[in-house]
């Protein structure tokens, strides 16, 4: 594995991180004994860099990955996130009925930052997130909450997710903030621009989250997913027009893959690493076989000509259908 410097601090995250939702929510059913044997091999491949949030499994993903942190304390640089509440009828093993809301009050930061503490059995979160910026709230209040958190030895480091360039800049004048964690991938570059701009101007790290595009840019997908666990259905992208359109970016990278000896997946995530030392991609899974594969992909060296071509395909294959609901779009880059 291969390691970079979280922001301007002297930590040292592995390249490749991992992102832990799948275990515990939205990808279908849980396998909490697989999942700890995928933690332990993350482990084993120097994989010290995991995500994971609140809302996930509605606290069982903390718990599941606090299982294995705790005996693991050193290995390990744990970040969550908080502000994502269900609503009472959300039930998950039907995604349909899939309902939050967005709370960024100081009073439930610190609230949501006791609750996972006490889930992960550890006394200080690594790097925390607000998981989104709400509208309705001054990024300014729910920073300095999170800030006082930092104060108190609950928390290292500050993190926002989906924030836009204002957000950024207003709230590292409250508390410095360490990563900015959005999507990005081939299939989406909303950062690139004022966004990564402001990052790089700021000294904040790019956590890339869904690299692979939710599982689209494996080249696995060939239908729309219709199992009512799975979030996807609920997805644009993933409806059968929209991922027709899709899979064309796919096939071509796939052909690309192949002449370069790696998986498509391979080939995505080493395109983003390309894009600058300060990205730290948390492509998820819950299989080791595919643990294994994303973190080969650090030894993958694309020429100039091969970045240049992948890049050009991702700009003139247009992308079909938004990355969330109309209601979640709301919520992104705020």
């Amino acid at each position: 594995m291969q390691y970079r410097n979280l922001a301007n601090t002297n930590e040292k995250l592995s390249a490749i991180g991992l992102g832990c939702m799948g275990m515990s929510f939205a990808y279908g059913p849980r396998d909490d004994e697989h999942s700890t044997k995928v933690l332990h091999e993350a482990l084993e491949l120097g994989i010290n860099f995991w995500d994971t949030a609140d809302m996930y499994g509605q606290g069982h993903n903390e718990e599941l990955v606090g299982k294995v942190i705790r005996s693991n304390r050193e290995k390990v640089f744990i970040a969550t996130k908080f502000g994502f509440r269900y609503n009472k009828d959300f039930n998950p093993k039907d995604m349909k009925t899939y309902k939050t809301y967005f709370d960024g009050h100081p009073e439930y930061a610190k609230e949501a930052c006791e609750a996972s503490l006490k889930r992960l059995g550890i006394d200080t979160i690594d790097l925390y997130y607000s998981h989104r910026v709400d509208p309705n709230i001054p990024i300014e209040e729910t920073v300095g909450a999170m800030g006082e958190l930092v104060r108190e030895g609950k928390v290292r480091y500050l993190g926002l997710s989906e924030a836009s360039s204002n957000s950024l800049q207003k709230a590292n004048k409250e508390h410095p903030i360490s990563a900015l964690q959005s999507e990005y991938s081939l299939f989406t570059r909303d950062i690139e621009g004022e966004i990564l701009q402001t990052c790089r101007d700021l000294n904040i790290s790019i956590v890339p989250y869904s690299p692979l595009g939710r599982g689209l840019l494996t080249g696995n997908i060939t239908e729309a997913p219709e199992s009512k666990d799975d979030f996807r259905v609920n997805l644009p992208r993933f409806q059968k027009e929209s991922l027709e359109q899709n899979l064309k970016l796919v096939n071509e990278l796939k052909r690309i893959a192949h002449d370069k000896d790696c998986t498509p997946s391979q080939l995505a995530i080493a395109w983003l690493l390309h894009q600058g030392n300060d990205i730290l991609p948390i492509p998820g899974t819950k299989k080791i076989k595919y643990l294994r594969e994303n973190a080969e992909a650090v030894d993958i060296k694309l020429t100039v000509e091969e970045l240049e071509k992948i890049t050009d395909l991702s700009d003139n294959i247009t992308i079909a259908g938004e990355r969330y609901s109309e209601g979640a779009m709301k919520l992104i880059n705020n």
